[in-house]
């Protein structure tokens, strides 16, 4: 394998399963290949199994079937501080009793680096997060973000080739999350780590990620850079899950491999993207995101309108959601700018709802089956 080849799959999860009784499985045929120093998210619900490929990947549990490489040679009978990996936890796993100078020294100690090169490590570590002046305090004497960047500073400290996060986010509040996603891209970006990072967080995942891999019940349903995944979700679960979606049921009458056509309960019938669409005759759900699904301007013809009733708006500060209800009973969401534009709408009032076909997407029905997608 050549050096490029190696770079392209720097981290290879290959047919990987695992299970805890030998009977269910919490891992379901696995495959993945990451780029040396590509940020890539596993992200699902919680236990969909991500958490436990990260632990696979650290050393931590074992593989039931199948095969992980780290450049290109097998780890699975590699010990864990063997592996040259880095993590970062959501609760810090900081040791309370050691000065916030002790606990970055620790895993060179353990490598028994010379004291010298300890010292200019730990000094290097500080500064790298922004905490030279806290060497000496003790975690109880440190906020949560302050905390959290020294677990980072740990993970690197060692300079690892890989670094591992679970959930590293999950006990910080909103500002201060948003504020730590900032720090970690910019250390990934300086340092060119490969970094692997699980989350339930949607927002956290596009925001931070090169390629996000989707789980679902143990199986990746998309993975893909996050504007692929937002765009062209590979099902209705990825589509459901990312962001926020309007799904419509109807029934796939005709298909030219692009464009399908659709008919709902109430007699409409609609054209949207064919991205997973079932066979003609089939049921199939119309996705369209909020933002792509407008309030129809009176007078004017459009290719796809729909009539439901307005129900409420919800004021959001920069946008306003409108709810609708059709009249099987389905719910609608369109998302405006809080402009003057924003149209006010009488309760109860029959309103026309349209959207651009390419932004409608004609996508399966849930089946509980998974598909595999990556990109």
């Amino acid at each position: 394998m050549s050096t490029t080849d190696i770079n392209d799959k720097y981290v290879r999860f290959i047919n990987v399963k695992k299970s805890y009784d030998q009977k269910a499985l919490v891992v379901k045929d696995f495959s993945l290949d990451i780029r040396k120093g590509e940020f890539v998210t596993l992200l699902g619900p919680s236990g969909s199994g991500k958490t436990t490929c990260l632990m696979m990947l650290a050393g931590f549990e074992d593989v039931t079937s199948g095969t992980i490489q780290i450049n290109g040679q097998s780890v699975q009978d590699v010990a864990p501080y063997h592996r040259n990996i880095g993590m970062v936890f959501q609760h810090y796993a900081l040791f309370p009793h050691m000065t916030i100078a002790e606990n970055l020294a620790y895993p060179l100690k353990v490598r028994k680096l010379p004291a010298g090169e300890v010292k200019q490590k730990v000094q290097d570590a500080l500064a790298l997060v922004e905490l030279e002046a806290f060497g000496g305090r003790y975690p109880g004497q440190l906020s949560g973000g302050q905390k959290q960047r020294v677990a980072l500073a740990r993970s690197l400290i060692f300079e690892p080739s890989i670094v591992l996060m679970d959930e590293p986010l999950g006990a910080l509040d909103k500002n201060l999350r948003e504020h730590m996603q900032y720090e970690i891209k910019r250390l990934h970006e300086q340092l060119g780590f490969t970094a692997i990072y699980v989350t339930h967080d949607q927002t956290e995942a596009l925001t931070m990620s090169d390629r996000i891999a989707v789980f679902n019940d143990g199986v990746v349903q998309q993975c893909a850079p996050p504007a692929a995944l937002y765009e062209t979700p590979a099902n209705s679960f990825v589509a459901d899950f990312i962001g926020e979606n309007n799904h419509i049921n109807g029934k796939v009458e005709a298909n030219d491999g692009k464009v399908a056509e659709i008919s709902l309960s109430h007699g409409d019938r609609v054209r949207a993207t064919d991205i997973n669409c079932p066979p003609v005759g089939e049921p199939c759900i119309l996705a369209v995101r909020p933002e792509n699904l407008f309030i129809a301007a009176p007078g004017r013809e459009y290719d796809n309108v729909i009539s439901a009733k307005f129900i409420t708006r919800l004021y959001v500060g920069d946008a306003i959601r409108y709810f609708f209800e059709m009249s099987d009973g389905a719910e609608l969401m369109v998302k405006m700018l809080n402009d003057q534009d924003a149209p006010i709408l009488e309760p109860g009032s029959q309103t026309r709802l349209t959207w651009a076909t390419d932004r409608g997407l004609a996508l399966d029905k849930p089946t509980g089956k998974n598909t595999v997608k990556a990109a």
